[in-house]
């Protein structure tokens, strides 16, 4: 099996990051790709509801609780105080895919945007610290300091730029 083509997505809190994934999604999957993502969260998340019946499995103590549909299929895994698990060994979990987008994982050594917001708390730029970051998407003007910059918004650019980036190739 060959090594998903990935392509990350960093910046600030309020920066931009997942309103551009999403379209970043919209646009590769309009092209007829099929594309993964993994999104980090740096807080406790929940995507079960209290009382559900695969909430009360987990509280029950379950270590995995699948829940499967006609639809979608989810797998909870409760770490219950073990480390959270490598950027590695999320990505194995994956199924096959054409490109695997990820929001967050700022340390992990994969090319990325780095997304600025003037509407962001937090505003230092990442990239002078991060020699993978690759490209920036601002929606205000930026010192780029050499790298690609493009519009926050112009997803078709920063498609065609990532898709260049990680040697995608085109869909016939």
């Amino acid at each position: 099996m060959t090594a998903p083509r990935i392509f990350g997505i960093s910046g600030w809190k309020n920066s931009g990051k997942t309103g551009l994934a999403v379209r970043l999604v919209a646009e590769f999957t309009r092209r007829g790709y099929t594309i993964s993502t993994i999104k980090h969260a740096h807080h406790d998340f929940d995507i079960d509801k209290v009382g559900a019946d695969s909430f009360r499995h987990r509280e029950a103590g379950a270590h995995e609780v699948a829940i499967v549909s006609g639809t979608r299929y989810a797998v909870m895994h409760e770490l219950r105080g073990a480390p959270e698990p490598s950027f590695d060994e999320i990505l194995a979990r994956l199924a096959p895919c054409d490109l695997v987008l990820i929001e967050g994982y700022k340390r992990e050594p994969v090319p990325k945007i780095e997304a600025r917001r003037l509407a962001a708390a937090n505003r230092e730029p990442l990239a002078p610290g991060d020699p993978h970051i690759v490209a920036i998407a601002s929606d205000h003007p930026v010192d780029a300091a050499g790298l690609k910059l493009f519009d926050l918004d112009d997803t078709q650019a920063i498609a065609d730029f990532i898709a260049e980036i990680t040697g995608l190739p085109e869909k016939a």
